[in-house]
């Protein structure tokens, strides 16, 4: 009996696609797993693969149809055993079904998927290939050869799907390599993604309107005290996530990239074991394996007291309720950010940091602004402050403070939730490194040169795992250098700065040397410091608290380094960090002219400021 193939689900989240290419006709016969139709979303094109055999005995789209998830693509008349995925009776039952697209792989995914395009020839970085670039580690012995290995073999295994390993996998795919991505959560994208930076910003985004709805009351603008409802502004959070996961399962799956679900570990340098939802295992070789798992948040067992109400950075974004009274324990970027959060939404939160100021290392005239803030959004800031304790009662989570700031020295409050914010911790220890040659430091880094190599030469490692600081961006740079340095070209992570970002309001960013580092090291600099009160456009939008602070050699005018807090630091802080990269010097940003009235001023204005006067703000010189 003839059944209907319906388009399956091609992404979470995606609803309908536009069909770019049907690549069969009726009267063509179509084996199991076939690609029959190409489309597209607003991610990436797709194929759709047919999981039975049989003759087709209608199509019934055409490219540039827009059809939805459900909907018939062709009507075949199945031969032989049929899987049962993505076809059925044609009847409008089976018309309607959603169905899950088969994943593809390199061996059945179109040539011109898998292929490398005409940019995808070897680069040579700007760095000094006289130097040595393998720092401390240098692989022992060559990589095997992949004629060596068993038959159907990979050329890269990526272990973590994460902000270093997709892109990782998808850059081999690119190059026309055989590749599995494997992750143990069904999505894909990591930490990142599913319970870090993504969910976090949605919500501190929610933060900041209210925020802004409360200043409005200074600018003539009243608005009614507003309303939370919880369960849609998780629902907000989630399909932000769903979207963007989904997202990249489709553009892998379109690169023909092998998205394996399940926990991989290795078993040697060219083999490891996947254990997938079902509990069964399977075991996999390749030439080359990139280590990517990242790493989780910091927990001492002081604080695990096996109490939800106690929770990590993850437990803080599922939302489930707005305490009365939060402690967050750390008051570096994940404390700040989160408890921001709550303290937007009702909570009255105390943060307690162990050191003299929030956020440790940062600059002091960038985290001056925003400890002034923070100060009026939480209830308190203790700093020289510590947790001595944790207790689980009915009526909260009793926490036993100690310091300067705590009245007779130290004493017991009770806390509806406790947020631990102390730092994360890499997993080097937790995927089976030990079989190969690499190497696993003490804080569970795998020991990797400036090509990302280990002593492993099968082995590669980035992102978290393989050293500070975790964060993504820096992940997803060095995957593309993992990515190169298997391909054999002159590779390898010589970027001069790397920027920091904490999306607080103020927000922060930094990049290159900061002052307290040229003091520290005894490095001769010049500081100019531009204050956003001298900014039009801060003045329009009502934040003069920010600041603009660059950081340059005194002899050449050189940028080291750029620090911002601000109104959209996050965003401005790219230029500094082309800056940086570039090795510009004061006068390219003073001299190049920028859209007035912009915060990005405040850039120009800063180099101005270093040898002369800037144009808005005048400082007698000593």
């Amino acid at each position: 009996m003839a059944r209907d193939f319906v388009l399956p689900e091609v992404s979470e989240g995606v609803t309908e696609a536009d069909v770019s290419e049907v690549l069969v006709a009726e009267g063509d016969t179509v084996e199991e797993n076939q690609v029959v139709v190409e489309v597209e979303t607003e991610k990436a094109v797709a194929p759709v693969e047919i999981p039975f055999a049989g003759k087709v005995t209608k199509v019934h789209v055409a490219p540039g149809d827009t059809v939805k998830i459900g909907a018939p693509l062709m009507t075949v008349e199945p031969s032989g055993v049929s899987k049962g995925d993505g076809g059925g009776d044609a009847t409008p039952d089976a018309a309607a079904a959603p169905q899950k697209a088969e994943q593809p792989t390199a061996a059945n995914t179109p040539a011109e998927a898998a292929a490398p395009g005409d940019g995808d020839k070897a680069r040579t970085g700007d760095y000094d290939t006289a130097a040595d670039p393998f720092d401390d580690v240098r692989p022992e012995g060559a990589p095997t050869p992949k004629n060596e290995l068993p038959e159907g073999a990979y050329d890269v295994v990526v272990l973590g799907g994460g902000p270093g390993g997709y892109p990782a996998a998808f850059e081999a795919a690119d190059r026309g390599m055989k590749v599995a991505l494997i992750d143990e959560n069904p999505k894909f994208g990591g930490v990142c993604l599913r319970v870090g930076c993504i969910p976090s910003k949605t919500l501190l985004h929610v933060a900041k309107l209210l925020h802004e709805a409360e200043e409005a009351e200074q600018w003539g603008i009243h608005f009614e005290k507003p309303t939370i409802d919880l369960a849609k502004l998780r629902d907000f959070k989630s399909g932000v996530v769903n979207k963007l996961t989904g997202g990249v399962s489709q553009l892998g799956k379109g690169r023909g990239v092998e998205m394996i679900e399940g926990r991989g570990t290795l078993t040697g340098s060219n083999s490891l074991t996947v254990k997938g939802p079902d509990g069964k295992e399977r075991e996999l070789h390749f030439a080359r394996c990139i280590v990517a798992v990242g790493s989780q948040p910091a927990v001492p067992k002081i604080f695990d007291i096996g109490d939800d109400r106690v929770m990590n950075s993850t437990g803080a974004l599922e939302l489930k309720d707005v305490p009365e009274k939060l402690l967050v324990v750390g008051g570096g970027y994940i404390g700040l950010e989160m408890g921001s959060v709550y303290a937007a939404l009702g909570s009255k939160v105390t943060v307690v940091e162990m050191t003299d100021g929030l956020l440790p290392g940062a600059d002091r005239d960038l985290v001056k602004p925003l400890q002034t803030r923070i100060e009026q959004a939480f209830d308190r800031v203790l700093l020289n402050t510590k947790v001595e304790s944790l207790e689980a009662t009915d009526g909260g989570i009793k926490a036993t403070l100690s310091g300067e700031q705590i009245e007779g020295g130290s004493r017991t409050e009770s806390f509806d939730r406790v947020l631990i914010a102390i730092g994360r911790r890499p997993n080097g220890k937790t995927c089976g490194v030990e079989t190969t040659k690499a190497e696993v430091d003490d804080r569970g880094f795998v020991v990797v040169n400036r090509r990302m190599e280990t002593a492993d030469p099968n082995i590669l490692a980035i992102g978290d795992v393989a050293g500070e600081p975790m964060l993504a961006h820096k992940a997803t740079r060095e995957a593309k250098i993992a990515v190169e340095t298997i391909a054999g070209e002159d590779a390898v992570f010589d970027n001069r700065g790397v920027p920091a970002v904490v999306f607080t309001d103020p927000e922060l960013a930094w990049v290159g040397l900061t002052e307290s580092e040229a003091q520290r090291d005894g490095v001769k600099v010049t500081v100019a410091r531009f204050p956003w009160g001298a900014s039009g456009r801060a003045q329009t939008i009502d934040r003069t608290d920010g600041l603009t602070k660059l950081i340059c050699d005194p002899e050449s005018g050189r940028i080291l380094g750029v620090g911002i807090v601000g109104a959209n630091a996050g965003e401005l802080i790219a230029e500094g960090t082309l800056a940086v990269e570039m090795g510009a010097v004061a006068a390219d940003l003073a001299e190049t002219i920028h859209a007035h009235p912009t915060l990005s001023e405040t850039l120009m204005e800063g180099g101005e400021a270093v040898f002369g006067q800037a144009t808005h703000y005048f400082k007698k010189k000593r």
